[in-house]
């Protein structure tokens, strides 16, 4: 802001008509660039960095708006009280379109009034704006100094007379807002600027001011603001749920990471390794699992699984599924027998859920894996240096249809034989043909033909350890959209 003005030095003459027009142009041109990009952003307000990208871009286009009026009024010059024709005939100018109209109560775009308090004569000159501004008839003569507070709203008053009192009394510049009660009650937020105006003993001889209505401006900051903040707070809630699903999914998952050998006793073994892959974003932790536990009588169960989606909600219905296929394991189900049971679990949730899983039984007196499915990715079996994909049994998917009933199957396996189990975001999808179907895509022909050529490197591997290691090496770098377990079972003796 400028020093002082001083009643025998006239203030410096404001700018020609054609630098200003200029201006109006350019604040034009970047208000269409600014619009268009708003335009490419829209969305459909699910996602709340897109509302407050969207809200930050509203808060610019409105102090656009604001500028070009007030560039506008610049160029114009000040309307007095008296003779303010209607914007609508106001004449264009020669060189830009003409200026927007006044906004109307409740608009996004700010009105600016000026007024000058003359202290020896104690008269008041407003602009016909700032009647519009404060909503006082034209007809009125202008409140003086003394009777401005009336109009301000009661706890924003003190504000007002030290802003005036510093102003009058010390000549300090005035840059400060306040809220006035307009005679239909509504209340509106002006933002004041002015100096004093120095007689030639340098005394305080009037006070000049520009008043500016900046309701929706700040209502509009208000929204930004609020915007961020929401948004704040959904992404600590995202890192929370986030944390609780981690801790809850390492909570659940077999606690061994290296090669582990079941049953602990007796001749005949199965070396076993696992490895949870997180998704390529690590912020989508799902329901995936795997497990190995020895049964009662040296029998082996192996299990792998997927409840669909992701969160804490899901993680804590994996960890319900992983139990209820231990217990009954533990009480002797079969495995088909277990897949119905834990499809009316599914099927009696509150919350609809969908799930796939193979769960196996191990006998290793007569090295024979009985074994069933819900919809979920075949075992592969690796002998000999090839591998193939096992029958089958019938079985859908967990949640999926009341009174389901799951086949069995029957394999009989050799010294040397592995077993590869994984879930099905194991394989990016991009990785199966473009004309494939989405089965075909996510676990199954591609998926199988990519692991199926890893035959040679898992002949070759001493442990099962090594033969997940091997598997990670291929698919662990990848851009995967989910997370995915592998698991290896590898008969020993």
């Amino acid at each position: 802001m400028p020093s002082h003005l001083s009643a025998d030095r006239p203030a410096a003459q404001p700018p020609g008509p054609g630098s200003v027009d200029a201006l109006i142009s350019k604040t034009r041109r970047l208000k269409g660039d600014v619009n268009a990009i708003r335009r490419d952003a829209q969305g459909d307000g699910s996602d709340p960095q897109g509302r407050w990208q969207r809200a930050l871009y509203d808060l610019a286009l409105h102090q656009l708006n604001d500028l070009d009026a007030h560039l506008a009024q610049l160029r114009d010059g000040p309307l007095p009280a008296s003779d303010a024709p209607p914007a609508e005939t106001a004449g264009p100018s020669p060189a830009v379109p003409a200026p927007p109209s006044p906004p109307r109560d409740g608009s996004l775009l700010s009105r600016v009034g000026s007024a000058e308090w003359n202290l020896l004569t104690d008269e008041a000159d407003w602009s016909g704006e700032l009647y519009r501004i404060l909503g006082r008839d034209p007809a009125a003569p202008p409140l003086t100094l003394d009777e401005l507070p009336s109009l301000v709203l009661h706890e924003d008053r003190p504000k007002l007379t030290a802003m005036v009192t510093d102003c009058l009394v010390d000549a300090r510049p005035i840059d400060g807002e306040f809220r006035i009660v307009r005679p239909d009650g509504e209340v509106r937020t002006v933002h004041m600027m002015g100096e004093p105006v120095l007689d030639a003993d340098g005394s305080t001889a009037s006070m000049w001011a520009v008043l500016r209505d900046v309701s929706e401006l700040r209502r509009s900051q208000r929204a930004v603001s609020e915007t961020r903040d929401s948004l704040q707070r959904h992404r600590q809630l995202a890192q929370t749920e986030h944390r609780l699903a981690v801790e809850l999914q390492e909570a659940v998952l077999p606690p061994w990471r290296g090669s582990l050998r079941l049953p602990r006793h007796g001749s005949r073994s199965l070396d076993l390794a696992a490895r949870y892959l997180p998704s390529s974003t690590a912020a989508l932790i799902g329901g995936d699992w795997y497990d190995a536990l020895e049964l009662p009588g040296g029998e082996t169960l192996l299990s792998i699984g997927d409840l669909t989606g992701h969160g804490p909600a899901v993680t804590s219905g994996m960890a319900m599924l992983l139990g209820a296929v231990r217990g009954m394991a533990m009480a002797g189900a079969g495995p088909g027998r277990l897949m119905g049971w834990l499809n009316q679990l599914l099927d009696a949730t509150v919350e609809p859920a969908l799930g796939s899983a193979v769960c196996c039984r191990y006998r290793p007196e007569t090295r024979s894996l009985v074994w069933a499915q819900a919809g979920h990715p075949v075992p592969l079996l690796f002998r000999d240096g090839t591998g193939h994909r096992l029958d089958a049994p019938h079985g859908v998917l967990l949640g999926a249809t009341s009174g389901a009933t799951y086949g069995e199957a029957e394999v009989t396996l050799e010294v040397g034989d592995l077993l590869l189990f994984h879930t099905d975001g194991l394989v990016p999808r991009q990785w199966g043909s473009p004309r494939a179907s989405e089965a075909e895509r996510g676990g199954g022909t591609a998926a199988v033909n990519r692991l199926l050529d890893l035959a040679p490197r898992l002949a070759g591997a001493s442990t099962a350890q090594d033969c997940v290691r091997a598997v990670v090496e291929e698919f662990g770098e990848t851009e995967r959209e989910d997370d995915a377990c592998v698991l290896i079972a590898r008969v020993t003796s």
